[in-house]
């Protein structure tokens, strides 16, 4: 039987004798996922709605338009976001915005405040769909659009790519056909960025998180406070932070504006941020920041 192509070894036994710069020992991606106004609806001429909203995934009459679910994702654009800005503003920590084009499209001005204040847009899709229901040529179609439309309404040209939930077979060799793009973040198998092999040519990973993200508040998976979340990042931070003591390594967290942007969700996050900032060698960094550094200082794969 020939297997899947899959990597299930990674770096095992020996991972990377790494350097973060300065000497730091962890580095920690906090990741704002902007998806309201891109999801599936109506109101968008799209032939369904999103079922998943705050009271977990609630089933609507299929030819009724689901107000509430778009309300509450409106909360994240109207509200949460500038929430979760004003924190990371008080700390002067940078954040990655893994952004849908449309929904910059809609709410330029949330575009225009997250590059001012120094962060990254990483590209999430044209819409917030999921991009192995389009055919090849439609998500070809769709990553340039993407791209067109974020350099517009941001003036940067995203350098990185986030999928909705996975990539298809096709997306990274799209991507390295379209050119521009440092990494993408589709995949959630490590802890430190890798290479992957894309048609004879080197293409960096920098992995995501599915277990430290918010998105387990709306999956009803055991988040009901604010303390639940700030255990979940404090345990991930204290675990990662020993390790580095001998090979540093990388946390990612990840924010939804309709989500952790709630008054009491939100302090969750500033109480993470002052945890983690009590602590030497610590950097807080965009996945643009932590790929750049990678590609320079290990051209090869570091052993």
């Amino acid at each position: 039987m020939v297997g899947p192509n899959r990597d299930l070894i990674g770096y095992g036994p020996r991972p990377p004798a790494i350097e973060w710069p300065n000497g730091a020992r962890l580095a920690i991606s906090l990741v704002i996922n902007y998806e309201e106004g891109s999801e599936r609806s109506f109101a968008m001429g799209d032939p369904d709605q999103e079922s998943l909203t705050e009271w977990g995934s609630y089933q609507f009459p299929s030819n009724v338009r689901n107000l509430a679910m778009e309300s509450m994702y409106e909360y994240g654009s109207r509200v949460g976001v500038w929430r979760l800005l004003d924190i990371l503003d008080r700390h002067s920590v940078p954040c990655t915005f893994y952004a849908c084009a449309v929904a910059f499209e809609q709410t330029p001005e949330v575009g225009k405040a997250a590059v001012t204040q120094g962060h990254e847009i990483c590209s999430h899709g044209y819409r917030w769909e999921e991009v192995f229901r389009l055919s090849e040529e439609e998500e070809r179609e769709h990553i340039r659009l993407a791209v067109e439309s974020l350099t517009r309404t941001t003036g940067q040209r995203p350098v990185g790519w986030y999928c909705r939930y996975g990539p298809s077979i096709h997306t990274r060799r799209l991507l390295v056909e379209e050119g521009g793009f440092l990494y993408d973040s589709d995949a959630y198998n490590d802890d430190l960025p890798y290479f992957v092999d894309v048609g004879g040519r080197r293409h960096l990973v920098v992995p995501y998180a599915s277990d430290v993200n918010d998105i387990q508040w709306w999956l009803g998976n055991g988040l009901a406070t604010a303390d639940d979340f700030f255990t979940v990042m404090r345990d991930t931070f204290d675990v990662l932070y020993e390790e580095s003591a001998t090979r540093p390594k990388m946390m990612s967290v990840g924010l939804h504006c309709r989500i952790i942007g709630k008054p009491g969700r939100s302090r969750s996050l500033d109480k993470f941020i002052r945890y983690a900032k009590g602590f030497p060698g610590v950097w807080f960094a965009t996945r643009a920041e932590i790929a750049r550094w990678w590609l320079e200082k290990y051209p090869k794969e570091p052993r």
